[in-house]
């Protein structure tokens, strides 16, 4: 089955692909792979999804932050690429929770993108990953995420 198929089958709707909020670009292009810049939790209304998991969000609202995160994430690889079917695999992720200091539960947060990444690229989903804590992440949003996909032509 193809990525936009399964996308289709999950009933999932992709917002319009976030744009910048500074001097960088959604993405860059270098042979193969693409590298994504970071995204957060933006909703389909523009609002994002803000607070410290551990003191204002719980662990599963930190979670659906980070698969809001991936939803976001989606459209931008949509919009860089035309389709979702251009994605090989999903190489490295990087992601970054805004957490109170006694908040240890990142790699569990960050899962929310990752599963999400799983369900649509199945086994070409699974990817080397990074999560940690932040004290503070810009506009104060929840999660932060950045990722490299291989991409055929």
């Amino acid at each position: 089955m193809s990525h936009e198929m399964q996308v289709e089958r999950l009933g999932l709707e992709l917002p319009p692909a976030p744009k910048p909020v500074g001097t960088y670009v959604p993405a860059v292009r270098v042979d193969k792979l693409l590298y994504v810049s970071g995204h957060g939790p933006l909703l389909p209304d523009q609002t994002l999804i803000t607070g410290k998991v551990g003191a204002d969000l719980t662990l599963e609202q930190g979670v659906a932050a980070a698969r809001t995160t991936g939803l976001g994430m989606l459209a931008t690889l949509r919009s860089q690429l035309g389709s979702l079917d251009r994605v090989a695999r999903v190489v490295k992720v990087f992601g970054l929770v805004n957490a109170t200091p006694d908040f240890t539960d990142h790699p569990k947060v960050i899962n929310g993108f990752t599963d999400l990444m799983v369900e649509i690229f199945a086994d070409s989903g699974w990817a080397a990953r990074s999560a940690v804590g932040a004290p503070s992440l810009p506009m104060n949003i929840a999660v932060e995420v950045e990722a490299i996909f291989e991409i055929v032509d």
